[in-house]
């Protein structure tokens, strides 16, 4: 299972910090590095569905790897899907099937963060990518 760069350097970064704090003001600071969406990529046509804070997500596929960019209203919820981008860019089809993502933020110590509803949130993101990775393009 291949991890992308960007993956490899998000565990180091949240596995070099103790503290809680630390940790979430460094998940805020992922939300704020997330690439903003342009405005004709804010529609409903990409609004995730089953997520309570407004998530819009767009995928692209190059040479058999998904690239999908994100933007939310609420700066926890951009930071959660900041990481999960980086886990999953660069990702074939299949591989973005094989993702575990509990286990994903449990490596990354914000397992806390999650609370059903954010849980849920990410969940419906990732099977939206799931989604796009399977439509016919």
């Amino acid at each position: 299972m291949s991890v992308p760069i960007d993956a490899v350097a998000a565990l180091a970064a949240f596995q070099s910090v103790g503290s809680w704090e630390q940790r979430a003001r460094l998940l805020m600071q992922w939300g704020e590095r997330l690439p903003a969406l342009a405005d004709e990529e804010k529609v409903d046509a990409n609004l995730v569905q089953g997520c309570e804070s407004l998530v819009w997500l767009v995928g692209r596929l190059h040479d058999g790897h998904w690239q999908f960019a994100a933007s939310s209203d609420a700066r926890m919820i951009r930071g959660l899907v900041a990481l999960l981008l980086a886990r999953v860019n660069g990702l074939s089809a299949a591989e973005l099937q094989a993702v575990d993502l509990p286990d994903w933020f449990n490596q990354l110590g914000l397992s806390r963060q999650l609370s059903p509803s954010r849980s849920n949130g990410l969940n419906a993101v990732l099977q939206r990518m799931r989604e796009l990775s399977h439509s016919p393009h």
